[in-house]
């Protein structure tokens, strides 16, 4: 890593940075990587009320990238990226620096797998998760929900990692083949459990949110392995159509 400069990555999300998920994000940041982190509240408590709002969140991000000088962006949630088609495109045309998605580096992180039917999990209702679905279409990835679902999105926060592990084993079960596991949604939170979930059920688990850090690092040519948090951090995989020769 001799001679790497820094560089600054912001995060616009829903949640505090001293949420459990996002410390436990902020755990994996390597040395000479900045993040700095915006709220952007789009919804009181109904998920679907995030409808509508890409202008806003577009604007909002010019305004984060431009008074920190960021170097990247991070987007987490993906009901916001469903429920808003042309989100990615619209960052695309109105920010001069990288952006990933929880969706759009989900999905490139499975195809570094060879991923083409996965278990998708999440804490969401069954329409988004078939918004999420199809969004994986587009990268040559079928995904498949189990037919076990929490009451409400929050419930999942109730759920331990041996629980995570339970339930994502008791969806293998119904739906197996798969080729890997993905995780969306950080209250359903598999991130103490990555690695005990990859040797006991013999697949890859993707994780939205190393799979952002992953995805935006990899982008601004860096590369930071870190071990004891999955197979994707742990190989660090160039991105998909890079080559193995990414800056480190």
């Amino acid at each position: 890593m001799a001679n790497q400069s820094a560089v600054k990555v912001g995060w616009l999300g829903p949640s505090l940075p001293s949420s459990s998920h996002i410390q436990k994000f902020h755990k994996l940041i390597p040395a000479g990587v900045e993040i700095v982190y915006e709220r952007l509240i789009l919804h009181e408590g109904v998920l679907n009320d995030v409808r509508g709002k890409l202008d806003f969140i577009v604007e909002r991000a010019v305004r984060f990238a431009e008074a920190q000088g960021l170097d990247g962006l991070i987007f987490p949630g993906a009901p916001r990226e469903v429920l808003n088609p042309g989100l990615f495109a619209a960052f695309s045309a109105a920010l001069k620096i990288p952006v990933t998605t929880a969706l759009r580096a989900s999905s490139s992180a499975l195809q570094t797998f060879g991923a083409t039917r996965v278990l998708l999990l999440t804490p969401f209702d069954a329409a988004l998760n078939a918004g999420i679905r199809d969004f994986l279409t587009d990268f040559g990835i079928s995904g498949v929900s189990p037919s076990e679902v929490l009451r409400h999105y929050t419930d999942a926060l109730q759920m331990t990692p041996d629980d995570v592990v339970a339930y994502a084993g008791r969806a293998m079960a119904e739906l197996q083949p798969v080729d890997a596991i993905y995780f969306q949604g950080a209250v359903l939170d598999p991130m103490d459990c990555l690695d005990a979930m990859e040797a006991e059920l013999k697949v890859p688990v993707v994780a939205s949110n190393p799979a952002m850090l992953w995805n935006i690092l990899s982008t601004l040519g860096r590369k930071h392995p870190v071990i004891g948090h999955g197979k994707l951090l742990a190989t660090w995989p160039a991105l998909p159509g890079k080559s193995q020769s990414t800056e480190r």
